[in-house]
C-alpha cells in the first residue's frame, strides 16, 4: 500500500510544476486523497461490503468534491488535478499513467446493468470539464480536449475536442497537397484581418485555426487569379478598364475577433487597418488597373428600328 502511495505522490511531482514537497502533497490534494479512499472502498465493494464502501465514498464526496464510485477499477499513477466536480462511473476502467483535470465526468448512457462506463487506455489525458459517455474505450495516450463531449470510441493516440467531440489528425499534409501561397503572403493577411489564431503555435490541433488558414489561403490565391486575369485583359485590349470590386470592410471581421476575444494585445481590426490601410488586395488591383488603363471611349448606339422608321417619311418628302 505505502508503495502504491509513494506512485501516487510521485506521479504528482511529475505533473504538476505546483508541486513543493511531499508532505504539502500528501495534505493538500484532494485529488490523492479521494484516490487513496477509493482504494479502500474498492476493497469493501469486491468484498461484499457495498453499502459501507458506497458510504465512504459518499464521504469523500462532501470532503473532496471528487465522487468515485466504489464498483470502478483505477490503475496505477492516476492523477486527478484541482479534483472538483470530477465524476466517475461504477464500471469505468482506468489504466495506469492517466490524468484527469477538474470537471471531468465519466459516465454512462443507459440505465441497463452492465458495462455502461468508459474505459480509459494506459496513459490518456481528460481536459477541465470534459465529458466522456458510454461503454467504449479511448485508445492509450489519447487527449480529450476541455468541454469536450465524446459519445463514441477513440483511437490510440488520437486527440478529441469540440461538442461533439471530433477527432484531430496530427498528421503532417503531403507536401503536394499544400496550397501554392507563400508564408509571408499569409502573414500579412492574416496581420490585415487581425486573425492571430489565438495565439497558438503550428502543431496544436485546433480546428479553427486549421480552417482559417485554409480561408486565408484560398482568398489570397483567388486575389493573385484576379490579378492576373486583369494583367492578361489589358495586354489584349488597351481599352479595358477593370471594374470596382467590393472591398473588405473592417466591420466585416470586427464581430468574429470580439467572439474570439483578443490576439495578441490590444489591439484591434481598425488599428492594424489604419497601419497597413484598409483597402484590399483586390481594391489595390482594380485602382492600380483604371490609373494605368486609358479612358474608355463611349460607344455609339446602333440606331433601332424605330428610329429608322421614323426617319423613312422625311426622306420620302424631301425626295
Amino acid at each position: 500500500m505505502f508503495t502504491r502511495l509513494r506512485e501516487d505522490i510521485d506521479s504528482v511531482f511529475a505533473r504538476d510544476p505546483a508541486a513543493r514537497n511531499f508532505f504539502e502533497v500528501l495534505t493538500n490534494y484532494p485529488g490523492l486523497h479521494a484516490l487513496v479512499a477509493h482504494r479502500i472502498n474498492h476493497w469493501l465493494w469486491r468484498h461484499n461490503a457495498k453499502w459501507l464502501a458506497r458510504t465512504g465514498s459518499t464521504l469523500m464526496r462532501w470532503l473532496t468534491g471528487i465522487e468515485i464510485h466504489p464498483g470502478a477499477t483505477i490503475g496505477r499513477r492516476f492523477f486527478i488535478d484541482h479534483g472538483m466536480g470530477v465524476v466517475i462511473g461504477e464500471t469505468a476502467l482506468i489504466g495506469d499513467d492517466v490524468t484527469l483535470y477538474h470537471g471531468v465526468t465519466l459516465g454512462g448512457t443507459t440505465w441497463n446493468a452492465g458495462k455502461r462506463h468508459p474505459t480509459l487506455g494506459d496513459g490518456v489525458i481528460v481536459g477541465a470539464g470534459a465529458k466522456i459517455l458510454g461503454p467504449f474505450t479511448v485508445g492509450a495516450g489519447a487527449k480529450v480536449g476541455s468541454n469536450a463531449v465524446v459519445t463514441r470510441e477513440v483511437p490510440a493516440g488520437a486527440t478529441v475536442v469540440g461538442i461533439p467531440g471530433k477527432i484531430v489528425k496530427r498528421a503532417e499534409p503531403d507536401v503536394a497537397e499544400e496550397p501554392s501561397v507563400d508564408p509571408e503572403s499569409r502573414e500579412a493577411m492574416k496581420e490585415k484581418f487581425g486573425f492571430d489564431a489565438y495565439g497558438m503555435g503550428q502543431d496544436m490541433p485546433d480546428p479553427v485555426a486549421r480552417s482559417m488558414h485554409a480561408m486565408l489561403d484560398h482568398m489570397h490565391a483567388v486575389d493573385k487569379r484576379i490579378e492576373q486575369m486583369c494583367g492578361t485583359l489589358r495586354k489584349l485590349d488597351a481599352s479595358y478598364r477593370a471594374g470596382h470590386l467590393p472591398e473588405l470592410d473592417d466591420a466585416d471581421f470586427a464581430q468574429l475577433i470580439d467572439e474570439l476575444g483578443p490576439c495578441g494585445g490590444e489591439t484591434t481590426v481598425a488599428d492594424v487597418a489604419a497601419a497597413q490601410g484598409s483597402t484590399s488586395p483586390k481594391a489595390r488591383a482594380a485602382s492600380s488597373s483604371e490609373q494605368t488603363s486609358p479612358q474608355q471611349a463611349p460607344t455609339e448606339q446602333p440606331p433601332t428600328e424605330q428610329a429608322s422608321d421614323t426617319q423613312e417619311p422625311a426622306e420620302r418628302q424631301h425626295g
